[in-house]
């Protein structure tokens, strides 16, 4: 019974890769939760015993009881802690648009909290740089080339440079084109960077 579930929850975070997202564990955090609260009560009703009765022999069983709400309340914030983390990078990594397989290992809050980051995110860019923003998610590394050839993994349609001309992106077709338009795409897989 004692913070096994909470840890748990630390461990199944611990053996996911780094910058992997695993579904969201609603039942063990449910279970944590109870166990708090099967520990909160039963150390409410020995100590209100202590109290009327002065049964010190109590005392150990309420501060081990106590120890275990503190533990299991640690392990259950790190648990949704390093969660946002995970999520955070996933806005720098894929950008606003999340793939459908990551958006379900996400609990509701969670998808609420990544699409007030994202707004937060949007309006302080659009406060950099004058009329336009700046957009502060590209070019992660520094770019050795302003323009790169890239493929086309998917049917993607129309797709405007910054000059106005249109491109049409369609399965296989390769293009040379700028890497700050494209570095978007190709974070979502639509795009695939070709190394000669």
């Amino acid at each position: 019974m004692f913070c096994e579930k909470a840890m748990e929850l630390v461990r199944e975070l611990h053996r996911a890769a780094e910058g992997r997202l695993p579904a969201f564990n609603e039942d063990g955090l449910r279970q944590v939760l109870e166990e708090m609260k099967a520990l909160y009560e039963q150390n409410q009703s020995d100590v209100n015993e202590a109290k009327s009765s002065g049964r010190g022999d109590l005392i150990p069983t309420i501060k081990f009881r106590h120890c275990s709400l503190l533990r299991n309340r640690r392990c259950a914030v790190a648990y949704l802690y390093d969660r946002l983390l995970r999520i955070r990078a996933l806005r720098w990594e894929y950008g606003s648009v999340l793939p459908s397989a990551l958006r379900f290992h996400m609990s509701a809050e969670e998808m609420d909290w990544f699409n007030r980051y994202k707004k937060s995110l949007a309006t302080y860019m659009r406060s950099l740089g004058g009329d336009e923003g700046l957009d502060i998610t590209q070019d992660m590394k520094p770019p050795k080339s302003l323009y790169i050839e890239v493929r086309c993994l998917k049917d993607y349609g129309e797709f405007e440079v910054e000059d106005g001309t249109s491109v049409l992106l369609k399965k296989n077709s390769q293009h040379f084109l700028p890497r700050w338009k494209c570095e978007q795409l190709i974070r979502q897989g639509i795009l695939e960077h070709v190394l000669s």
